[in-house]
Parts: structure tokens; sequence; C-alpha cells
């Protein structure tokens, strides 16, 4: 039997396997399934896909989308510009494997701006700078949409501290994307700390987050009048494509 999986940590957040399952029992597909494959590090990844022989392909979630690329033995041109791997196949052959790494979550993110307005699409903030954080501003540099980082910890000059996004700030920008963990389930009580106050109904805020469908991020511009998005139709996107890719009758690397 085929196995697909995700891996990461804490992963009682993700939906990953609900969606999957569902894919397999509608679509009637034959001798696959899906699991949950938590890992407290890396080190054990290759002594993991050594075991686990049925293993054809992974879905990889937070914090290992950029740290994963070592452990790799290839990555696609898209996923190489990102610096981050959300999706690996597996290619086994008698006792050997080769896996390659892709990103799904740009396509992801692609699709769902694809909905909405240019009024919307003029500008962008970009919360965070992990894996997913990459993805969206690939998407951002493609359509020519200017951004900046905000981190805890900025570490160049497009990105900002928490402290330094002032009102002004929001108010000038259209999209801002909450691409950290705040809000994520079981700390459903967190968000990040930017001024909501400013937020009107010329905003879209979109959440990467979609456990719980509404996070307080996404409730707090509500209040304020601003279109919102949750993570879950980017999933869709993403898990799609890692489909097609873990079943393409060849790959081009």
């Amino acid at each position: 039997m085929k196995q697909y999986g995700l891996i990461g940590k804490q992963l009682s957040h993700s939906f990953s396997k609900l969606y999957f399952d569902k894919k397999i029992k509608e679509e009637c597909i034959q001798d696959v399934s899906y699991h949950l494959f938590p890992m407290d590090s890396l080190e054990e990844f290759h002594a993991f896909i050594q075991k686990n022989k049925n293993i054809q392909g992974l879905n990889v979630t937070i914090p290992y989308k950029t740290e994963i690329i070592k452990y790799l033995d290839k990555i696609d041109a898209v996923a190489k510009k990102i610096n981050a791997v959300n999706v690996i196949q597996i290619l086994r052959k008698k006792n050997t494997y080769v896996c390659y790494g892709y990103n799904t979550d740009a396509i992801g993110f692609e699709n769902v701006l694809k909905k909405y307005d240019a009024s919307f699409l003029k500008s962008a903030i970009v919360l965070g700078t992990g894996g997913a954080a990459k993805a969206v501003a690939y998407v951002l540099q493609q359509r020519n949409i200017p951004f900046r980082f905000v981190s805890r910890q900025p570490t160049n000059n497009n990105s900002l501290s928490y402290c330094s996004l002032n009102q002004d700030m929001i108010f000038k920008t259209t999209l801002i994307i909450n691409c950290t963990p705040l809000g994520m389930y079981p700390s459903i009580d967190t968000f990040p700390e930017i001024p909501y106050h400013a937020i009107n109904n010329q905003h879209l805020l979109i959440d990467l987050v979609y456990n719980p469908i509404e996070t307080l991020f996404l409730k707090k511009g509500k209040t304020q009048g601003a279109t919102i998005e949750n993570g879950y139709q980017m999933l869709c996107f993403q898990a799609e494509a890692a489909w097609k890719i873990w079943n393409a009758d060849n790959i081009t690397l």
C-alpha cells in the first residue's frame, strides 16, 4: 500500500489528514493511505524514510519547511528561489531512495489571490518570516506587489519589528497576511500585535491558519470592516498540487 503523510511538530491542529482521507474515499482511490508523522527533530528523517518503505510522499509543516532542505537530494527551481519546501516526493528503487522537494504553498497562495480585486492587492504586510511567509513573499514578488515583513527579530531593510509597525503603515497597506502560528489551535487566544484600529473596509486580511476557522486576527479585522479569509482554501490548493506531484509519471527538476 502506498503511504503519504505530514511531518512537523504538534500536528493536532492539522486538517491535512482529514482532507486526504476524504479525497481518497470520495475518489475511490485504492491501496493508498495518509498519516500524521510528528517529528521532534529532522535528525530522524532518513531513518524514518528507510524504516517506512511504503511512504511515497510527504507534506512538511511547521517548523521544518526551511530546515528540511538540507536533508533532500534535489529541490525544484521554485522551491530553491523560495528557500522552503512543503512537499517531498520519494522515489524508491530496491534498497535506495531519492527525495525531491517542492513548494506548493506558493501555488496555493497564488490561487487565493486570484479571487480578489486589484484594489486589495496594492501593497502588503507579511507577518512572520518562516517557510510559509517565504512562499507568500515569492508570490507577491511575482505579482509586483510591494511588501514588508514584520518579525520579532528583523534581519534586513525589508523587515520591521512589531513595535515599528505604526498606524500610518497599516492605513496605507491594503493586504495583511498572517504567516505566524499565532491564533492556531490550541493557542486560540493569541494574535499578532498590530494596530488593528487602523484597519478599515479597504483592507484584506488573510490568515494562513485555518484551525480555528476564524482566528482573533481575523475577528479583529472583521470588526474593523475588513474582508477576511482563513487558510483553508490555500490548504486545498496546495494539497491538490502536492497530489499531482506524488502521482506524476515523471519529474522535471
